[in-house]
């Protein structure tokens, strides 16, 4: 027992903030102060936003903002992580909202921050890394995608058209501003996005983004862009820590959402982890401790009125970019967001939601790296597929559905490159036949008996192909496989084999099979095919032993001449 309780302590303690991770806070302070000042630019409208589209209201995605940011960037494990409401969460909440209400979120939330830590303790966020490189490239291309065409309505100045399908909400705003122009807005937005994009190219250590937004701040106050509609009013102050809407009598209907809440957070924090790392040079998540990270953040976003986190693509993409290097940037944003909360909501109030679309927009630009697209399309048509199809359902569907589809189509792919390497070649008998023939005996050998090679994998993805193969066989008396080469073997490999010797034993060839492994044994003895090949004793260790045994059954079936040794000893 104190074993295991050890153990387990040790688990857990592997999963809590180290040294280091502090250490690497001061190198560079000034930096990482100023990307989380940016990125609390950035994360301010998108946590009003989510939190009204939950159902929950703007305090929601504040709480959750502030809390859930705050320690998923302390016991998370990546350095350039910044966690919050986000869009593809507020999915799975709203139907929450409205048959369970807060308190059914509140249930959820704590549910999913078990089952998280949970996951981190069984060192689940390792299997992330088995993510092939153009799944994570087809879903950072289409997250840009998405983050760009939701800023459109904002960019454009219109009121966010209704619906669920992001590329129909973007069509009704372009068919609303073309209704009603609001160059104002579009002027903002593109100025915006403009100044930062070059500025990073002149002067990347300097954050243009701020510098961006203040200006268009002050633009549209004082020439008077009214059109340029500000985010209007914030709430002051966070609720105090509270369990009173814990709904104890859901908990069972409740456990599927938590599922999908966990199992969203998890793959959407590991993955914006991923991306992270890429986008930088030497960092590098721990994604069992970013998973206990999350845990945390979920258990306790919903005591402060908040909503379920997971860390956010646009708002990491917004924190690297802007030169972080460490999780202070992170813990910074929280806490210029909780500033904000309680000291100054009249003045960011009246940001114009333009700048904010013009700041994501050149965000989603920057994400895009157009030389990695270029070599994953290059590599092999079949990485080209994949990242094509996981950025369009990321685009047209959402992350979950885009990083199922992308494993399972490169899982078929890889499967098919695997069984397209298995062979079924004839080869020459004469280098291997025992003894010394006359050529005439030669003649008749080749004429009776063939012999193929199987090289590779003999498994389901390409067996059926092998049987057509193998049934086909020219009208011989005897078929010696050599089966040394065969990698590996599954039981549908064995069953098509099986199915292949039974076909030509019922045209009167024997199937002579030689060099089977012990691993493949007990696929072809649990169908029945060893048992076959082992009629008559016609399963041999070496190819030579296999052709003597073809030449007994061709004399035992008067095809060849008896052997001078063979008549001597019947006398």
């Amino acid at each position: 027992m104190s074993t295991l309780l050890a153990l387990s302590w040790d688990r857990v303690s592997a999963l809590l903030p180290a040294r280091a991770d502090f250490a690497v806070m001061a190198r560079n302070p000034r930096r990482d102060l100023l990307a989380g000042l940016t990125v609390a630019v950035v994360a301010l409208p998108l946590a009003l936003g989510f939190g009204v589209s939950s159902g929950l209201g703007a305090e929601a995605g504040l709480a959750t903002a502030v809390v859930a940011g705050a320690l998923a960037a302390l016991f998370g494990g990546s350095n350039l992580q910044v966690s919050g409401p986000t869009g593809a969460m507020t999915v799975v909440l709203v139907p929450i909202v409205a048959q369970y209400g807060p308190g059914g979120v509140l249930t959820v939330g704590l549910m999913a921050g078990a089952l998280l830590i949970a996951l981190a303790l069984l060192r689940a966020g390792r299997y992330m890394r088995c993510l092939p490189a153009p799944v994570v490239e087809g879903f950072t291309f289409g997250i840009a995608c998405v983050i760009g065409l939701q800023q459109v309505p904002n960019a454009l100045g219109v009121a966010k058209p209704e619906g669920e399908r992001l590329l129909v909400v973007t069509w009704r705003a372009v068919a609303a501003f073309v209704t009603t122009p609001n160059w104002a807005a579009v002027s903002l937005a593109v100025a915006v996005a403009a100044v930062m994009l070059l500025g990073a190219r002149w002067r990347p250590a300097i954050p243009f983004s701020i510098v961006a937004v203040f200006a268009a701040t002050l633009a549209a106050r004082f020439l008077h862009l009214d059109a340029a509609a500000p985010i209007g009013e914030l709430p002051s102050g966070l609720p105090a820590p509270s369990l009173g809407f814990l709904d104890l009598s859901a908990l069972g209907s409740l456990l599927a959402p938590a599922v999908a809440v966990a199992a969203l957070a998890a793959l959407e924090s590991l993955l914006s982890a991923t991306v992270a790392d890429g986008m930088t040079v030497g960092q590098k998540h721990d994604p069992d401790k970013e998973l206990f990270g999350q845990g945390i953040a979920n258990l306790a976003a919903p005591l402060f009125g908040g909503v379920p986190a997971t860390a956010a693509i646009a708002r990491t993409a917004v924190n690297v970019r802007t030169g972080a290097g460490s999780r202070l940037a992170a813990l910074t944003h929280a806490a210029v967001l909780a500033v904000i909360v309680f000291a100054a909501a009249p003045l960011v109030s009246r940001i114009p939601l333009a700048a904010l679309a013009g700041v994501l927009l050149a965000t989603a630009i920057r994400m895009v790296e157009v030389s990695a697209l270029r070599a994953m399309a290059r590599a092999t048509r079949a990485d080209a597929i994949v990242l094509v199809l996981t950025a369009l359902a990321t685009l047209a569907l959402d992350l979950v559905h885009a990083v199922v589809i992308g494993l399972v189509v490169a899982g078929a792919l890889a499967l098919r490159a695997v069984a397209d390497q298995a062979r079924m070649d004839q080869v020459d008998l004469r280098p291997v036949l025992p003894g010394e023939h006359s050529d005439e005996e030669h003649a008749l050998l080749a004429e009776h008996i063939v012999a193929y090679r199987i090289d590779g994998p003999l498994f389901f993805a390409g067996a059926h192909r092998f049987l057509l193969e193998f049934s086909e066989v020219a009208d011989v008396r005897v078929v010696i496989l050599r089966m040394s080469r065969v990698s590996t073997m599954d039981a549908t490999g064995a069953l098509v084999l099986k199915d292949a010797v039974q076909k030509l034993n019922r045209r009167g060839i024997a199937v002579l099979a030689s060099g089977i492994r012990p691993g493949q044994r007990q696929a072809l003895r649990s169908v029945g095919a060893l048992e076959l090949l082992q009629v008559e004793g016609r399963e041999y260790a070496t190819t030579p032993e296999a052709i003597a045994g073809a030449r007994a059954h061709l004399h035992r079936a008067g095809l060849l001449p008896a052997a001078p040794d063979t008549e001597e000893a019947s006398r």
